[in-house]
């Protein structure tokens, strides 16, 4: 949809209206059920920044966030809606589980992470790629292709994780625990050793690695060629073929840098925390990233904002539900569908009143400056 708002407005302050909407509408379920509603923005915001270690679990689950929305962004780019998050981050956990497993015990555990690394984001490429080359070259349409690639890598996992990469003696679906030292570093233990206090938290390095790709993704779009040309292949694939480029390949690059970022997003969970392959660790992060794309326009900054926000659902979320006997997790579960629905099918609803507002405004300041001069 056009807009004639100049950018701060449009990508600055209506996402915070449509947040402030879904915040609105959200107080008004929370007092039809008994509960004062600024009370639970207080326990909420108190559980996701203010209490012992609170802001170090905000920022574990804004790692998950960032890394796909990152990865739904850089596919919108180019016009293609990547759904296949959560599949792509599966094989990028199995990708670290190959590696970790393999190579545990035989090399030096700095040597198995700094390997794990890269392997996540290949395995996640590879699984961003296959749906890529399916619309590029047989066209199918991508949307279907992530959906579908989602359902088998989820197979994948449950085959990888109830045979071959079972942990011996083990009932639920899990592998070995990774060798000792095989761990991104903890950032209250790197804060420690530093001399400055910091709470116990799954926080860890990967949310470094995070901010890392931000930039990255930053640079890759809007600084490179090869971002121009990505940029220029979802405006119109006829001026790329014109330019000289091939749309079908730059359509498999861009699903496979975008599969890549999403596969990453294993690094927090597998080799941040869990240090071993479990199932159903992406817990919806993928989808998740879909909305916080949508929030942040495509964009790194907008991007990390949006993550920071839904970080603090789920960890605020989890205050709310212990604080509260009539606020459940599902409760939780709405507000960040509120967040969703304005912030994505309803994202300009508010666009015409604001047009009316601002052409007001500048038309009065405009008649003021004639009658000055």
């Amino acid at each position: 949809m056009s807009t004639t708002l100049p950018r701060w407005i449009d990508v600055g302050l209506l996402p915070l209206i449509n947040i402030l909407a879904a915040f609105i509408v959200s107080g008004v379920i929370i007092a039809l059920i008994g509960e004062n509603p600024f009370t639970a923005l207080t326990v909420m915001l108190k559980g996701a920044f203010v209490y012992k270690g609170a802001l170090g679990y905000t920022l574990f689950y804004t790692t998950n966030f960032i890394f796909t929305g990152l990865a739904v962004a850089v596919a919108f780019h180019a016009m293609l809606f990547n759904i296949g998050g959560e599949g792509q981050a599966m094989l990028g956990g199995i990708g670290i589980g190959v590696v970790a497993l393999a190579l545990g015990g035989l090399v030096p555990p700095v040597l198995v992470v700094l390997l794990a690394i890269p392997m996540s984001a290949l395995m996640g490429a590879i699984w961003g790629i296959i749906p890529g080359w399916l619309q590029a070259k047989r066209g199918s349409h991508i949307v279907i292709t992530t959906i579908m690639f989602n359902f088998i890598a989820s197979s994948i996992m449950v085959w990888l994780l109830t045979g071959p990469m079972l942990r011996e003696g083990q009932i639920s679906p899990e592998s070995e625990h990774f060798a000792d030292g095989v761990l991104l570093p903890q950032m209250h233990t790197l804060f420690n050793a530093m001399g400055m206090e910091m709470a116990r938290s799954p926080l860890n390095l990967s949310f470094v690695l995070a901010l890392v790709m931000s930039v990255v993704g930053w640079a890759l779009i809007w600084r490179t060629r090869l971002g121009y040309t990505i940029r220029a292949t979802g405006h119109s694939e006829k001026a790329t073929i014109y330019a000289g480029h091939s749309p079908q390949k730059i359509i498999m690059i861009t699903m496979a840098i975008s599969g890549a970022l999403a596969g990453m997003m294993a690094l927090n969970e597998i080799l941040g925390v869990q240090q071993k392959v479990i199932l159903g660790f992406t817990s919806g992060y993928g989808f998740t990233g879909i909305a916080v794309a949508l929030m942040g326009r495509n964009h790194p900054v907008g991007i990390l904002f949006a993550s920071l926000l839904f970080g603090a659902l789920y960890q605020g979320g989890a205050e709310l539900d212990f604080e509260f006997q009539n606020i459940t997790r599902e409760m939780v579960l709405m507000i960040q569908g509120l967040i969703i629905l304005f912030s994505g099918a309803l994202v300009y609803m508010f666009n015409p009143m604001l047009e009316r507002i601002y052409h007001r405004l500048t038309r009065g300041n405009a008649l003021t400056q004639e009658e000055g001069a």
